[in-house]
């Protein structure tokens, strides 16, 4: 969003939204400090470590994964690592950059975040399956997990490729089957609350966003377990492109360009995987979206432009 449509949005949060509008454009401006922090070279491309299978889970923090992992076999050590990226968009731009070409070229990267189509030429990759544009669901406003899987087990054994991410969307909001108890919309898309505005404005209180928060990190790894078992990979890292913050020094979400360590420290797990042929992925492709459709989408994952 370029300042001039900052502009524009923070006057009609205002003049629809009241005291309350006022109080998300001071918000704004505070988190918009972190974001002077974006060209700076920080946190460390996951080119540089050893994989062969890469788990993106989106917005997941350390202690979120820690907290579910006695739950699955798979997830063993949880180290902290620094991301290069507070936001996907800067995770994927400071990622897939000229100096790992010749990696990207042998990586295919499965993907459900939006972003891809602002930020990525697919042709750069050895393989790029952008599953948001036809495999999104529209009831829960998002990509669902097992779709992603469906599509990832599919590329895995019809091209197998050198290097595979797999991208998923959660624990991202929104979360899945979790009823706000209130109109997040009342103004339109643009100026909607996403949970993590509820949880600023102590609209939810945070043992409810913590349990949605770990419960669609659940989702996503029970997935991952089926993933990991109709796949081949002997070096299998488990990470997210950046973390949330719920609320620490005053910030929340995930700024783009924010040092702040709950955003930008995320987790990292090593584990195998072994391709026992216990399922048969099923793919229907919906119809691909135009350009407000990506928008659309855009706002449900909690971004405005």
């Amino acid at each position: 969003m370029g300042f001039d449509d900052w502009v524009s949005v923070s006057a009609e949060k205002i003049r629809k939204k009241g005291a309350e509008g006022l109080g998300d454009v001071a918000y704004d401006l505070y988190a918009g400090l972190w974001w002077l922090a974006w060209p700076l070279p920080r946190g460390t491309n996951v080119y540089e470590r050893e994989w062969d299978l890469l788990v993106i889970l989106d917005a997941c923090r350390v202690d979120l994964l820690r907290s579910v992992a006695d739950e699955y076999e798979f997830l063993g050590d949880i180290e902290r690592v620094e991301s290069v990226g507070s936001m996907s968009k800067e995770w994927m731009a400071k990622t897939f950059t000229d100096e790992y070409a010749d990696e990207v070229a042998e990586t295919a990267y499965v993907t459900s975040n939006v972003f891809s189509e602002r930020i990525l030429d697919g042709d750069r990759f050895g393989t790029f399956e952008e599953v948001w544009r036809d495999g999104w669901d529209e009831a829960a406003g998002t990509v669902l997990p097992r779709t992603m899987t469906d599509r990832a087990i599919r590329i895995a054994r019809e091209d197998d490729p050198d290097r595979m991410i797999v991208h998923y969307v959660q624990p991202h909001h929104p979360f899945v089957g979790l009823d706000l108890g209130f109109d997040a919309d009342p103004f339109g898309p643009a100026l909607s609350d996403t949970v993590v505005d509820a949880l600023r404005k102590d609209k939810i209180d945070r043992e409810t966003f913590w349990e949605a928060y770990q419960d669609n990190l659940r989702l996503a790894l029970d997935d991952v377990e089926l993933l990991l078992s109709n796949v081949d990979a002997d070096r299998v890292a488990i990470t997210a492109d950046h973390g949330d913050a719920l609320g620490e020094w005053g910030i929340y979400d995930h700024p783009v360009g924010c040092l702040h360590p709950a955003v930008r420290t995320v987790p990292w797990t090593t584990t195998t995987a072994t391709d026992r042929g216990t399922y048969e992925p099923e793919i229907e492709s919906g119809d691909d979206p135009d350009d407000s459709d990506v928008e659309d989408r855009l706002q449900a994952l909690g971004y405005v432009g």
